[in-house]
């Protein structure tokens, strides 16, 4: 049997664009043609490159686009009838070019460029931002933590630090951006994410002796399980972990303190105790910095919660969704642009590539207006299709997108390695091409 359908995306929006459709579809501009970016005006202050997330969700999301009963009843009374019988119809049928999942991208990407009639187009504006802006955040502190991380793999464990569905978006971006698991159940179901968990500081209180709670453990799970060690007393709690678990015990979890200072004293008792190949994850409101920070201890894994789900700081990108062609009384294509101050936009569609030197190291995000900038031989086009005439044609694994991460990023200079605060690390450049017809 077929799986039901999901469920409308349609009311995930805001009420201007729907007095936007009544207005152009009386006054009869609704169907003019029209090409709208979702772009970044700046990365987060002080953020050295971002990375793009939520693509995938997106194209999920634009399919089930479409105003059933529920979603037309509940409009009554904010639209006219016309109006209502026109978005009983609703189904996209343009395209969209994207930068795929798992890029980098900088100050003025043409991240989304969608190709449509302005009634079709301008209703997804806030569906596509609210996924893109919160799934590049995350993504985008993902990344500068497993950049620091190294070879020490990342597990994401914010979910009870946010809302229960961003909870599972959260844990789908942190993995295109590197984390190697997460604690998140529904992200297993729904996208393959892998994941990883063991116990609280709640099962070893459950149990009148640490150590009953350590062989429950073990006696359940193997030896190759991960023992909480810091609900009392630390070396107390070691040297009983090793004693029930024996030299082969997987891993212990230290989740407070002075976590360095705690590694390199458990460390030394471990191998003291013959348990030389027992790994150390900790936990605690880590961040990139306090990774960075435990480089040079003997930890071999860390346990991500509140900073990743919150952007470390960025919990959003400022993505923006404009309008910059749309077709003239002759028929040919106008680019327009906003002038507001400090919210400046560039009119007409565009084709970006990122400018890269002999030995692949990139040097520019270079941006085309109206056609496509010129490829030198090392650079690398950055817009791929992901809708073509309404049918979703760039669906694509989390692997795929999280191997494309790793590439990206590792073709930025190595400024981009750092943790302070600077400049992006290329330039975004603009080249005027033709005049749009």
């Amino acid at each position: 049997m077929p799986p039901p359908p999901a469920p409308s995306t349609a009311l995930l929006t805001d009420h201007y664009e729907l007095t936007m459709l009544q207005a152009a579809l009386r006054s009869g501009t609704a169907h003019r043609r029209s090409v709208f970016e979702l772009f970044p005006r700046r990365l987060p202050e002080g953020r050295r490159y971002g990375v793009v997330a939520g693509v995938g969700r997106a194209l999920d999301a634009l399919e089930a686009f479409t105003f059933d009963d529920a979603a037309l009843a509940a409009l009554d009374g904010v639209v006219d009838a016309p109006t209502l019988d026109w978005l009983a119809g609703y189904r996209f049928t343009g395209d969209v070019w994207g930068y795929a999942e798992g890029e980098t991208y900088f100050p003025y990407s043409p991240l989304v460029t969608v190709e449509a009639s302005f009634a079709e187009a301008v209703l997804l504006e806030t569906v596509l931002l609210s996924i893109y802006n919160h799934d590049a955040a995350i993504a985008s502190a993902a990344s500068r933590m497993t950049l620091v991380a190294g070879d020490r793999p990342c597990i994401e464990m914010g979910s009870r630090r946010t809302h229960e569905e961003a909870a599972v978006a959260c844990a789908r971006a942190a993995y295109v951006a590197g984390f190697a698991t997460s604690s998140n159940l529904a992200a297993r179901q729904r996208y393959d994410v892998p994941t990883a968990g063991t116990s609280a500081h709640s099962f070893t209180l459950l149990h009148d002796t640490e150590e009953q709670a350590f062989r429950a453990q073990v006696d359940a799970l193997g030896v190759g399980t991960t023992l909480l060690v810091d609900t009392y007393d630390i070396r107390e709690a070691v040297r009983l972990a090793v004693e029930v678990a024996g030299p082969g015990l997987g891993a212990v979890r230290l989740d407070s303190g002075d976590l360095g200072v705690l590694a390199h004293e458990v460390r030394a008792q471990l191998d003291d105790l013959g348990a030389t190949g027992t790994r150390i994850v900790v936990t605690s409101d880590l961040d990139e910095f306090a990774i960075a920070g435990l480089a040079a201890a003997p930890v071999d894994g860390y346990g991500v919660g509140t900073q990743l789900v919150t952007g470390s700081g960025h919990p959003t990108c400022g993505f923006v969704y404009k309008l910059v062609s749309r077709e003239g009384p002759d028929g040919s294509m106008v680019s327009v642009a906003k002038r507001s101050h400090d919210k400046i936009s560039i009119g007409g569609r565009k084709f970006a590539l990122r400018r890269r030197d002999a030995r692949g190291t990139a040097e520019a995000e270079v941006v085309g207006i109206g056609v496509p900038p010129h490829d030198d031989g090392d650079d690398r086009p950055l817009l791929v299709p992901l809708v073509r005439d309404g049918e979703v044609v760039g669906r694509e694994s989390l692997d795929a997108a999280r191997a494309r991460h790793l590439a990206s990023r590792a073709e930025l200079p190595a400024a981009a390695q750092q943790m302070s605060r600077g400049e992006p690390v290329i330039p975004t450049l603009h080249v005027e091409g033709t005049v749009e017809g």
